[in-house]
């Protein structure tokens, strides 16, 4: 992290200076939202002990967003006879044989159909057998439930509909009738609940390999770390000249300004930068892990969250709110070969990542989810998918109900009532439906369920019932 820049130009020594654990996003609501600014400045004192905070009401929230349209009709496969038959006809080179699916049982679910999930899945899977594992199914943005005929008739459906940058907000926001994007469903819940925490030198929300507009809020900010932790100053941190100069920064950072921008600009890096060095002295005392991941980016970034976590109590968080941003699933080209080698690191990473909360004993404290910016199409386009519309989702977690499928199935024919085209599903469960669920048990309380999630009440299945509430 120490690294060196000598005789750096003047535009890109402010570019380093100001996005130090802001990040992009976290720069963009400084200057365009000032009520961001100085979310992660305090007056509080340095770690506490771990015996002076309890972690018995302690819950984390992990969003693993895969970034470019996970393909769920490559995650949850029909085995029985007849239904496969009608996938490997309608996938072509992309179904996934018969013989290499992980067959599973779900407890409950009964469509007349069995299922069973990509062999490149072996630790999901096995999650999914101990009960850790749950599957939601055909979830995407829905302005309210919508019929052929509304799709039809383009009546009341999600604003760019298969735009990567439309659905990803809408995805994250949980709002997706409007244009104007100004705070997302994570950034809301952590302002109601942000008192829950002893300490503010660190925000409630952190995200991990990219902007994340989930975290926004009207009061928290987003503070980005990457997976080796807090991102200081860039050729500024150390001894000598290092020290002088990062000082001196200090010194300006702190220094009046004479317009709001300049003023708030500054307050919201002097805030990130203290925050750097906060969690990087923290992170520096703290206990190693035993959990074991691999080398790849997607499990370094899980396993900076569990650091992250197991750190909360002596730090006095009882809530934090994770976002992972993991790239790559936008995959038109050689799917068959890209899509399992990301699902195989998904799924070793998570697996990794939950064996780690029960090192830490938080197993049935910490819930981690997927979402992503739309399905793909059931009919392939060459060896490649195109963007489409409900999805497949899981959710992780010693609270989860697991070994069950959630919400309602597609129909998983081209053509079906439910297939806007080359299998682009009408979604059953709305993206509100499904983060109902995780901010209830998060704490939210049904009074204040709408503020998290205005659109909730137009949906009759407010409590899936994958977690308990809180």
């Amino acid at each position: 992290m120490n690294r060196s820049l000598p005789n750096l130009p003047r535009r890109e020594f402010l570019r380093q200076a100001c996005c130090a654990g802001v990040g992009t996003l976290g720069m963009f609501s400084a200057m365009a939202q000032l009520r961001l600014v100085g979310a992660l400045a305090s007056d509080a004192s340095g770690v506490r002990s771990a015996a002076s905070a309890s972690s018995s009401d302690y819950k984390a929230l992990v969003c693993l967003f895969l970034n470019g349209g996970n393909d769920g009709n490559s995650v949850l496969i029909p085995t029985d006879e007849a239904d496969y038959g009608r996938y490997a006809k309608a996938r072509g080179d992309l179904a996934i044989a018969r013989k290499d699916l992980r067959s599973i049982a779900p407890r409950l679910y009964r469509d007349g159909r069995a299922y069973g999930l990509n062999p490149n899945l072996t630790e999901i899977a096995d999650l999914f057998d101990q009960g850790k594992v749950a599957m939601v199914g055909n979830v995407g943005t829905l302005v309210r439930p919508t019929t052929m005929t509304d799709y039809t008739a383009g009546r009341a459906l999600p604003l760019q509909l298969y735009s990567h940058l439309d659905q990803s907000i809408q995805w994250q926001s949980s709002i997706v009738d409007q244009p104007i994007f100004r705070t997302g469903w994570g950034g809301r819940m952590a302002d109601l609940l942000q008192s829950m925490n002893q300490n503010d030198r660190l925000s409630m929300a952190i995200t991990l390999g990219g902007s994340s507009y989930f975290q926004v809020g009207e009061q928290v900010a987003p503070y980005a770390v990457d997976q080796g932790g807090a991102d200081l100053l860039n050729g500024f941190w150390g001894s000598g000249r290092e020290g002088e100069r990062y000082a001196a920064t200090k010194r300006l950072l702190a220094a009046g300004h004479p317009n709001v921008i300049g003023s708030a600009f500054a307050r919201a890096t002097d805030s990130a930068v203290n925050a750097s060095e906060f969690l990087w002295e923290a992170l520096n005392k703290a206990a190693p892990l035993a959990t074991s991941f691999t080398s790849d980016g997607t499990a370094q970034r899980l396993r900076m969250v569990a650091r992250l976590i197991g750190m909360a109590p002596g730090l006095g968080l009882k809530r934090q709110i994770f976002f992972v941003n993991i790239g790559g699933y936008d995959v038109h080209a050689a799917q068959a070969t890209a899509h399992a080698s990301l699902l195989r690191e998904l799924s070793r990473a998570m697996g990794a990542f939950y064996q780690a909360t029960v090192e830490l004993g938080v197993a049935d404290k910490v819930t981690s989810f997927t979402a992503s910016d739309f399905g793909r199409s059931y009919n392939p386009n060459g060896d490649g998918t195109d963007h489409a519309w409900g999805n497949i989702q899981w959710v992780m977690g010693g609270a989860v109900a697991g070994r069950e499928i959630y919400g309602k199935m597609p129909s998983l024919e081209v053509g079906a009532p439910d297939d806007t085209g080359r299998g682009r599903w009408i979604p059953t469960t709305s993206v509100d439906e499904y983060n109902a669920v995780l901010a209830r048990w998060f704490g939210v309380s049904e009074a204040n369920l709408p503020t998290v999630l205005p659109n909730i009440g137009r949906f009759a299945r407010s409590n899936l019932g994958f977690l308990a509430p809180s």
